[in-house]
């Protein structure tokens, strides 16, 4: 279906409404870097909540978790795990109090607050912004790859006979249009739009959902999946028999069983026990270094105070998992049961040319929108689009002028620069980063690829040294920095590095344990062969920021002149907190589906598990949230 006036008018004002609204509250971002970064520390939780989590649904994502539904079913809610998603629950339980007591403007800026001022401290501050800097370039690059394949599929010119290239295209079209608003309004036209975006998204899941469910049965889901596909419980094999059901299946369901064979194939996930394993394993790791320095964190460091910090993760998995996977699940069950067809057409006119066809998982997103969304609601479900894309990409670029601007040009360059002259600064740095980011994105060709990447190869290398220096106090600047540095260089290495005989890139998941071990051997070897930490400065830290872990001769140090210190003895809540919490976002997440494949028992269960440890969570996080430490 063609988009109609209507559609084009909806998408047209869509635009507008946004870059107008940036425009018109940049006003008050323009003043001070303050309200540049974190717009002031004035907003409250709930709007920043609701930023974030417009902010995570990203349409790449969104792409990435449709097929990923298609392909392993129920048992998918536990990939994004990769991620980690339940990082937002150690947020919630402890590590967003712990962030925000810092009062500080950046992650590298809080580095400092950490190490101090001698050469380590300052070598992990600065490894700290390069991370942070490849990071936003990063999901620059992965927004862009995501937008320009959805924009192609539906603006008929076409400039060049290359897909690829008109995806790229249309990617720095609606990368030039997000660019203006955010680079002139800083943190509060990033805020304000990524609500009006919110809103937008909300209705079109629901409108997903509701199409979804009048036009596919459960009979019609089962008949096109293999056994097992329903259940989220799971062996040490994947046991999903796609390549029988490729066998005996009609035509036009046999190119989606063979896509479904050869994405399992090609991303290694069918010994699925292994699999989980290493990916709760890391995916705690991650989860309890805390927030990578992105727009997450800035999030967290714009609360008003610690408290709401918290609550701001806790709200974005109530805002985010369920609308986001009811269209998820919406758009999955209309690929499997009507986009064979397409499919195998698209597979015949391959053949006639001489040349193989395989599914785009990729395409599932645009092509449910282009054949079951009617006039009016097709452009609704665009804008929607649109502004998931907008979302994201707004809010990575806002972080990296942070690190630019305050963490080198202000603390190296010209601590004493006027503030108009750190806001100018930071305009051109973010149109410098989303050029960077546009020219990678030109080089990408598989969503998959740079989502393994970015989960498991950058933030691999970040893992260690970040959980460490949040729990153990002998770590210091040159044990951090040296894990960092060894941690980034890898992972930009397995970016680049093909295997000479077979072309195959590093399976980064495998790899992580290694990855992990060394890291590990860097930091402690760095810091054991240099002096500690200055006192002072950890006694500071430990004092504001109140972590539990090995602190005892900190503690013995800061009893020297407080007495009345107390440790943090909230170890066992909060581990408590996040299980629960891991549990309670699962529940969300599976809920969603199985309303979409009308499993009503499940359905009802994992909704009276939600309500269940939401419950619990009452008594046990937000009733004994406090912004003080003891």
């Amino acid at each position: 279906m063609n988009l109609q006036p209507i559609d084009l008018a909806i998408v047209a004002g869509y635009l507008l409404l946004t870059v107008g609204l940036g425009f018109w509250v940049a006003k008050l971002a323009s003043g001070s870097i303050q309200g540049y970064f974190l717009a002031g520390n004035k907003l409250p939780w709930w709007v920043l909540g609701l930023s974030n989590a417009s902010g995570m649904f990203d349409v790449a994502g969104t792409m990435w978790m449709v097929g990923l539904l298609v392909v392993y079913g129920l048992k998918s809610v536990f990939i994004p795990w990769l991620w980690p998603v339940f990082n937002q629950v150690f947020l919630m339980a402890f590590l967003a109090i712990w962030l925000r007591r810092s009062g500080k403007l950046t992650g590298a800026e809080w580095i400092s607050f950490r190490f101090g001022e001698d050469f380590g401290a300052r070598a992990s501050h600065l490894i700290n912004v390069v991370f942070a800097l490849i990071m936003v370039v990063g999901m620059l690059a992965f927004g862009f790859l995501g937008i320009g394949k959805l924009a192609a599929e539906f603006i008929p010119y076409r400039f060049s006979a290359d897909p690829m290239i008109n995806d790229k295209i249309y990617g720095l079209i609606v990368v030039a249009l997000t660019t203006v608003y955010s680079v002139k309004g800083g943190m509060y036209s990033v805020v304000m739009t990524e609500i009006l975006q919110f809103f937008i998204k909300l209705v079109v899941c629901i409108a997903i959902a509701w199409i979804a469910m009048s036009l596919v049965t459960p009979e019609m889901i089962r008949a096109v999946v293999p056994a097992g596909w329903h259940d989220i419980l799971f062996g040490w094999k994947l046991d999903l028999d796609w390549a029988g059901l490729a066998r005996s299946a009609a035509p036009d369901q046999k190119v989606v069983a063979d896509t479904a064979v050869s994405v399992i194939s090609k991303e290694g996930y069918s010994a699925f026990g292994i699999f989980f394993i290493l990916m709760t394993f890391q995916g705690v790791l991650k989860a309890m270094s805390g927030p990578a320095p992105n727009y997450d964190m800035q999030r967290l460091l714009s609360a008003k105070s610690p408290t709401e910090a918290a609550k701001i993760s806790g709200f974005v998995n109530v805002v985010l998992l369920f609308p986001r996977y009811l269209m998820i699940a919406g758009m999955a069950v209309l690929a499997l049961c009507f986009i064979g067809p397409q499919w195998t057409h698209m597979q015949a006119v391959a053949a006639a040319s001489g040349q193989s066809f395989t599914g785009d998982i990729d395409s599932i997103l645009p092509w449910v929108i282009r054949n079951y969304m009617p006039p009016g609601l097709m452009g609704l479900a665009l804008a929607g689009m649109l502004s998931a894309f907008m979302a994201t990409y707004s809010a990575s670029l806002n972080a990296a002028p942070a690190y630019v601007v305050n963490d080198i040009y202000r603390k190296y360059i010209r601590p004493d620069a006027p503030q108009k002259r750190l806001v100018h600064l930071s305009y051109a740095t973010s149109l410098t980063f989303a050029v960077l980011g546009a020219l990678i994105g030109w080089q990408l060709t598989s969503i998959d690829g740079i989502v393994g990447w970015i989960t498991t190869g950058l933030y691999g290398g970040y893992t260690v040294a970040n959980v460490i220096k949040w729990y153990w106090w002998r770590l210091n600047g040159t044990g951090y920095a040296a894990s960092m540095a060894l941690g980034v260089a890898v992972a930009m290495w397995m970016a680049v590095w093909k295997d000479p005989v077979t072309g195959q890139a590093i399976n980064a998941l495998s790899a992580f344990p290694w990855l992990l071990l060394a890291c590990l051997a860097a930091a402690v070897i760095g810091s054991y062969v240099t002096k500690p930490t200055d006192m002072a400065t950890l006694k500071l830290f430990y004092k504001k920021t109140r972590p539990w872990g090995f602190w005892k001769p900190v503690l013995e140090a800061l009893r020297t002149d407080e007495p009345e210190v107390q440790p943090n003895r909230d170890f066992w809540r909060d581990m408590f907190n996040s299980l629960t919490g891991v549990v309670w976002q699962t529940a969300i997440t599976a809920s969603a589906i199985f309303l979409i494949i009308r499993e009503m028992d499940r359905f009802w269960l994992s909704l009276g598990l939600v309500v269940l440890c939401s419950v619990v969570m009452k008594f046990t996080w937000w009733d004994k949230l406090r912004d003080e430490p003891a």
